[in-house]
């Protein structure tokens, strides 16, 4: 393909994109009216973000979104941000941040391409289907070459997929393994189906905490589409609060997102709401790819014993179950998740840094702790919560 005919623009904002044409790369599969396999890169969601003012001024993210164009047409886009700070990310790298400061370097601003706030793994090189190697290629060396000119110190693609992770490496760039925990739907026929699963052990303990999160003496909502009314982004909004100043010091995400989330985003949504005596005490929210049930968020303003585990995992792979999902993504961190069936996954990323030795040093750096990822998923699935008749099976 003439290389000569490959165009590469940077936009501040995507109100210069038209949502067909960014969705054409970011979900083509749309097409056939169904829903998208990733909702986090879909034009609506980075648009809520920016609208809402979660990302741009002031936020430490700035968008430059990436757009390749091939005869006049969009072929391949990325959801690429300038950062002074490393929150909000996931996959962290506070440490190098500070390995170079400390050695006279100038670590931020540096390029990001991700999904802010969202560490789901998805596609970040969003390409037109039959343009994905050179779009992909197009991408990278823009990005780069971005980062480069600018003098910028980094450039990282977080929460890619492994395929993404492989070509990332071919073209120069180094890969970075680490873990979070997935539930997998084994087609379970409902949820006891999958509680037959476990050893003994662990299927009495999940069926007492569901007896103890349902005795909250209340009801518990799973809310979707039209069924979402502001009243529940109010309470959830004091939930979501009182999560992100114990967690990140402040929320990340603006009140005014979830506005935009119950215009534009509610179909893609799974509102999870704990109610008592009329009041929302507790909820979990999460958004529906077309394979797969993220888990995002969860707050609540009275503890009961249990019903985080209720309304953030239960209810979740009840949800997968019922409507054929292939797996519940329950977000960063928590080794407690591996008792309610979730199993250490590999995640990726891909990086590129400025300076040589700082990059040699990274590089064995990732090395040392993809080999550490390795042994702790193959421990922890060993520890895990399912019958060995099982295992077998599924090896």
């Amino acid at each position: 393909m003439d290389q000569a005919q490959i165009e590469v623009q940077v936009l501040a904002s995507l109100e210069q994109i038209p949502a067909a044409d960014w969705d054409a790369c970011a979900c083509p599969e749309t097409a056939d009216g169904g829903p998208p396999a990733d909702p986090f890169t879909t034009h609506r969601f980075l648009l809520a973000l920016e609208r809402s003012g979660s990302v741009g001024r002031g936020s430490g993210w700035q968008p430059q979104y990436l757009t390749v164009h091939h005869d006049g047409q969009i072929v391949a886009v990325t959801p690429l941000y300038a950062k002074s700070h490393s929150q909000g990310e996931y996959i962290f790298d506070h440490n190098w941040a500070h390995a170079y400061e400390s050695a006279g370097g100038r670590y931020y601003p540096k390029l990001q391409i991700a999904v802010p706030f969202t560490p789901a793994t998805g596609r970040r090189f969003l390409v037109r289907p039959g343009y994905e190697e050179m779009g992909a290629a197009a991408l990278v060396q823009a990005a780069v070459q971005l980062a480069d000119q600018n003098d910028l110190s980094s450039l990282h693609v977080t929460f890619c997929t492994e395929e993404e992770a492989e070509a990332g490496h071919a073209m120069g760039l180094m890969v970075r393994t680490t873990q979070q925990f997935h539930w997998a739907n084994e087609g379970y026929a409902d949820f006891d189906a999958f509680l037959d699963s476990l050893s003994s052990r662990k299927r009495k303990t999940i069926r007492k905490e569901r007896r103890t999160a349902n005795a909250f003496g209340g009801r518990i909502h799973a809310l979707t589409g039209d069924r979402i009314e502001p009243e529940h982004w109010d309470a959830f909004w004091h939930f979501y609060q009182d999560t992100g100043s114990r967690k990140w010091g402040r929320p990340y995400l603006t009140r005014a997102f979830f506005d935009e989330a119950q215009e534009t985003l509610r179909g893609d949504i799974l509102l999870v709401l704990a109610e008592r005596d009329g009041r929302w005490i507790a909820g979990a929210l999460n958004f529906i790819g077309r394979d797969v049930l993220y888990g995002r968020y969860w707050g609540c303003i009275e503890h009961h014993s249990c019903l985080h585990f209720e309304l953030c995992y239960y209810r979740a792979i009840e949800h997968a179950i019922e409507h054929g999902l292939a797996r519940v993504e329950a977000g960063a961190q928590g080794e407690h998740k591996l008792a309610r069936g979730y199993l250490p996954t590999q995640t990726h990323s891909l990086h590129w840094i400025a300076d040589p030795g700082f990059a040699k040093a990274v590089g064995r750096y990732l090395e040392a702790e993809r080999r550490a990822v390795e042994e702790e998923i193959e421990i922890l699935t060993d520890y895990g919560p399912f019958r060995r008749a099982h295992v077998e099976e599924q090896e």
